[in-house]
């Protein structure tokens, strides 16, 4: 059964963004629940609609917000796996509940304390101190070293950086990517992120800035690294019809899919067995020809693109795998300016994305892609009609969803 067009999105909250570890005396839990809140209020509804919670990454535990907000009743409670992959394939499995009738309000979001995570808190830690949250790690506060992650200490793999750093390496041999090419990305996000009043870095960022950064993983720069951040936010979804009557204009799911080519998984944080086709790339095409194939859209039918950019080289190889432009030619599309904002064919991260507004784990890019929607973005794209979120790259499952407006 598909689930095109059966489910919106009718709501969105978000706390203040904080650099890492400034959002004390907010806990995760408080924040998480701010959000939930302020997404309930938007949307026209009260925490007695709220029954279902679709969430990604551990990043909350039901019960406990439930019990917090005073949920009257969870009827429906579940996560998907992976890290930030996960983000937008926990708004089809919300789509999936509300359509099956297991739920009618779900809730997906993401609460982030980085301190917390240094201190074995319960979501996914940030990209600079990742190795100590990527293997073994405990939503109750337990942490280790899993013989995987052993396995491939000793060649220098400890965090996600030192992975796509290879794959970035790799790209370039292969297709002649340059990091003028990554450069182009963190400097266009950088621009967008100019104009956004909750963006962390508001800066702008040349040229020659992006080359005399540090180096932290040979080609990855500090630039090519998403920011540590705190903060929360939420998205309801329920049913469309329901959602013609709230007080928002419903924005679409069209499709949400999650999942992604099974040696493509492991490949990325342990023993890169993957052949060059997919180890070269973001890991998104199979999620993409199925979500393209759900939705009955294309490529050309995308406005606007708000793709998960925690390592820059990695925007480049989702362009080319949700076809944007041909495999190994990524580079060359973004230094043509086709990523720029009001110039180029596809504006991607409109709103600085995880490299210059917060990094909350994906959920900014859902926000920007709700506000795109629905015509009150910052930078909001004229005519804009259908978006592109994406989840990840990350190990499994990778996700991708295209959002419309009920026209």
């Amino acid at each position: 059964m598909s689930i095109k067009d059966r489910a919106a999105i009718v709501g969105v909250g978000a706390t203040p963004y904080y650099k890492r570890g400034q959002s004390y005396p907010e806990t995760e839990l408080s924040m998480a629940c701010s959000a939930i809140l302020m997404a309930l209020a938007d949307a026209g509804l009260t925490i007695k609609d709220l029954d279902g919670f679709s969430i990604y990454s551990n990043s909350c535990d039901p019960a406990t917000v439930g019990a917090e907000l005073g949920v009257p009743e969870v009827r429906w409670a579940t996560t998907t796996t992976s890290g930030g992959g996960g983000c937008v394939g926990a708004l089809g499995v919300a789509a999936a509940a509300i359509d099956s009738g297991m739920a009618t309000t779900v809730v997906t979001l993401m609460t982030l304390q980085q301190l917390n995570k240094r201190l074995g808190g319960s979501a996914v830690g940030g990209m600079l101190g990742y190795a100590t949250m990527s293997e073994g790690s405990s939503p109750y506060g337990g942490s280790g070293v899993s013989p995987s992650a052993a396995f491939t200490a000793n060649n220098g793999l400890l965090s996600p950086g030192h992975s796509f750093a290879q794959i970035a390496g790799r790209h370039m041999h292969l297709y002649g990517t340059k990091r003028e090419h990554f450069a182009e990305v963190c400097i266009s996000t950088r621009d967008n992120a100019i104009k956004r009043p909750t963006a962390l870095r508001t800066e702008p960022l040349t040229l020659d800035e992006y080359f005399n950064a540090r180096m932290i993983n040979d080609p990855l720069c500090l630039f090519d690294y998403t920011m540590e951040s705190d903060g929360a936010v939420a998205v309801i979804t329920t049913s469309t019809e329901r959602a013609r009557d709230l007080k928002q204009p419903p924005v679409l799911i069209s499709a949400a899919n999650h999942g992604g080519d099974g040696r493509w998984g492991p490949a990325l944080f342990k023993y890169f067995q993957s052949p060059d086709e997919y180890f070269t790339s973001s890991g998104h095409r199979p999620v993409a020809k199925r979500m393209y194939e759900a939705a009955g859209m294309r490529p050309s039918d995308v406005d606007v693109a708000l793709l998960y950019d925690h390592f820059s080289p990695m925007v480049i190889m989702q362009l080319e795998d949700y076809g944007f432009c041909p495999i190994g030619e990524g580079g060359a599309f973004v230094a043509d300016g086709n990523i720029r904002y009001g110039t180029g064919s596809i504006p991607v991260n409109t709103h600085g994305g995880n490299l210059s507004e917060a990094y909350i784990i994906g959920m900014t890019h859902v926000r920007e892609a709700v506000e795109q929607m629905r015509g009150t973005a910052v930078n909001q794209v004229a005519g804009a009609e259908v978006a592109l979120v994406t989840g990840g790259p990350a190990g499994l499952p990778v996700s991708g969803a295209l959002l419309r407006k009920d026209v």
